[in-house]
């Protein structure tokens, strides 16, 4: 498997999915600035992985920096954070993540710690963030695969899937692709059809990669074959991610998916959204609440740098779409379990 992310005190180094899958070139992140341009620019993305991310770019800094005081220590993270959450407004994880460190930050402070000792313990919490992502894929992929072989039936299955959301989306194994994963390894996988996923192909680029990596028979098509592969490709079931999910399950995910989700309804194919609850946002009631990011239009008029769209034409280009709760047939899987939508309030008040 992929090993998107190496990481050691002091040290981090991220694939530059960019240059994917043409080339795998690891390059350094050592400050909050190298953190946030590699979200912006998508050299990185992924809820989960750019929550991961700007949480160790902070980390790799404060390690090897000089503070004058405790509240010089307190101040850089917030301000940090502040800066990091900006570079990417949709996904909901970095948010939380940012929050959490914040609180866990000031609590510190409180308690009249050194600033040696706040430093080694907000690393050592970042450090855990990275550590509880990947064992939080695994038991998503593993509830998610599970609930689909006891509920769809068949021991040769095939699962349609939208973007990237294995190990290049998080720190390690995958949400959606995690999943597919533990399928694989469950024997019952018998294909996988991708998406390429435009305008900015992180199914050709991305997802491909990573199934070719594995071993795992796969077909690509493009975005607008979707219908056909569902009455030609006996599709069994549609496993997709998501980057924020508001309380009610309605969900954020790259734009495509409700599409999808549509299609999959038509066809009577269970169509699944495989999200950390830390994707879910208490704040947000429904898809109308959540910020939908719109992104630079050159992503679908140039290729290359060179322009295939003629000059002067108008550009929309969102970066997600909102998918409706009662789309989403098979379920919410999550690292506790898969949940229906309108489980999802009464099943997160069980883990406050």
């Amino acid at each position: 498997m992929l090993q998107p992310i190496k990481y050691s005190r002091g040290f981090l180094q991220i694939i530059d999915q960019l240059r994917l899958p043409l080339e795998v070139v690891y390059i350094d992140i050592v400050s909050v600035e190298d953190g946030y341009y590699a979200i912006k620019d998508m050299k990185v993305r992924g809820a989960p992985a750019i929550a991961i991310v700007a949480a160790l770019s902070l980390a790799v800094e404060i390690w090897g920096k000089h503070f004058e005081s405790t509240a010089d220590v307190k101040d850089f993270v917030h301000n940090s954070l502040d800066t990091l959450v900006k570079a990417r407004p949709t996904a909901v994880n970095i948010f939380r993540a940012a929050s959490d460190i914040k609180r866990f930050t000031d609590s510190l402070y409180v308690n009249f710690l050194s600033v040696s000792d706040i430093v080694e313990n907000v690393v050592a919490f970042i450090e855990n963030l990275k550590e509880d992502d990947v064992k939080c894929n695994i038991a998503i992929g593993d509830h998610g695969a599970k609930h689909i072989c006891d509920n769809v039936g068949l021991s040769e299955l095939v699962v349609l899937t939208h973007c990237n959301t294995g190990s290049l989306a998080t720190a390690g194994y995958g949400t959606a692709l995690g999943v597919v994963r533990s399928l694989h390894k469950k024997k019952v996988l018998k294909h996988v059809v991708c998406t390429e996923t435009r305008p900015f192909n992180q199914g050709s680029r991305l997802t491909a990669f990573e199934l070719s990596h594995d071993n795992i028979d796969a077909t690509l098509i493009v975005d607008s074959a979707v219908a056909f592969a569902m009455k030609q490709k006996n599709i069994s079931a549609v496993v997709v991610g998501a980057d924020r999910i508001a309380i009610n399950g309605d969900t954020a995910n790259k734009i495509g998916t409700y599409q999808i989700a549509i299609l999959a309804k038509f066809f009577n194919i269970p169509f699944y959204v495989a999200a950390p609850t830390t994707s879910i946002c208490r704040n947000a009631k429904d898809g109308q609440s959540i910020l939908i990011e719109e992104r630079n239009t050159e992503e679908i008029t140039h290729f290359q740098g060179k322009r295939i769209a003629a000059e002067g034409v108008n550009c929309w280009n969102p970066a997600f779409d909102i998918t409706p709760a009662e789309l989403i047939t098979g379920g919410i899987i999550t690292e506790y379990g898969v949940f229906k939508p309108v489980d999802l309030n009464d099943e997160m008040n069980k883990l406050k």
